[in-house]
């Protein structure tokens, strides 16, 4: 049988089992002429884990120079080859995503358009960011993080105070007593916030110790809901816990979560490094 017109390719990938779909769009010609709205119905399309693909988000891949122009203002100047626009399973536009953006990279690596063992440059809606292939691992430097205004989360009647962390998108980081504590949570739905403080949302992480320099962590992210793993919210968690031990930097920290394990390292430049697997599962062409 035929394809039909509107098929367009796609892949499945996961880091840490935080999973996308993505969609190949070098040239912005298959999705770069929807508008926002049939964009993000098509987002919410695929991202169905029963009528669709099924993901935590969607990565497209696009090249800088081929975005239209109403697009180049996500960009931010950005000079790099390649942008990923990043989307939440619901439709919303996120600025960044430290899981999806080494899936992103894994994709150009597979397929010859970047080099393995050379820094590569990825633009994103919080700066350019600059990642390494080493093997089956790759790190992302997230940046410089910032710690504002300390703040509190709350799950049913339950509250604690949480590190209000700036990782490109905001973070609320709340460290719980135990380990039971943190698995019997119910973060089927997102938990409670100062509005104020986050008004377009947060993502929150409820972290429990498990020896030094090594913590773990459920997460909450906004427009997605709970996922096996966060990559920015891990960065948030290694400031919150550094800041907490008053590490000197360089400070390494593994950090578990419920879809594998992550190793991040606050620099003494004040940059954030995030480590883990990034793979690539399926290909494949749709018409969601």
């Amino acid at each position: 049988m035929g394809q039909a017109a509107s098929d367009y390719p796609f892949l499945k990938g996961h880091g840490t089992e935080n999973d996308f779909v993505l969609l190949p769009d070098l040239e912005g010609d298959t999705h770069g002429g929807l508008s926002e709205d049939e964009m993000a119905e098509r987002v919410r399309r695929l991202c169905d884990r029963r009528a669709g693909i099924g993901g935590d988000g969607v990565l497209r891949v696009v090249r800088t120079s081929r975005m239209r122009p109403a697009e180049l203002v996500a960009t931010q100047g950005s000079r790099s080859e390649w942008f990923m626009d990043y989307r939440n399973a619901d439709g919303s536009i996120a600025e960044m995503c430290g899981n999806g953006i080494r899936v992103f990279v894994r994709y150009l690596v597979d397929e010859g358009l970047v080099t393995p063992g050379l820094p590569i440059d990825v633009g994103t809606r919080d700066g350019n960011k600059t990642l390494l292939v080493e093997g089956d691992r790759v790190t992302v430097d997230l940046g410089i993080p910032q710690v504002l205004t300390a703040t509190s989360v709350s799950i049913g009647d339950r509250t604690w105070s949480a590190t209000n962390v700036d990782m490109g998108n905001p973070h609320a980081v709340a460290f719980v007593d135990d380990e039971e504590t943190l698995a019997g949570l119910d973060l089927t739905r997102p938990p409670g916030h100062d509005e104020a403080t986050y008004p377009h949302g947060v993502n929150v992480e409820l972290v429990v110790r498990r020896g030094e320099r090594h913590v773990a962590m459920r997460v909450h992210e906004r427009g997605s809901g709970e996922t096996r793993s966060c990559g920015t919210g891990a960065g948030a968690v290694l400031v919150a816990a550094a800041q907490a031990d008053n590490a000197p930097r360089p400070a390494t920290y593994q950090l578990d979560v419920p879809g594998g394990t992550l190793s991040l390292t606050w620099t003494e430049d004040d940059h954030v490094l995030l480590t883990g697997p990034a793979v690539i599962v399926a290909t494949g062409r749709t018409s969601l």
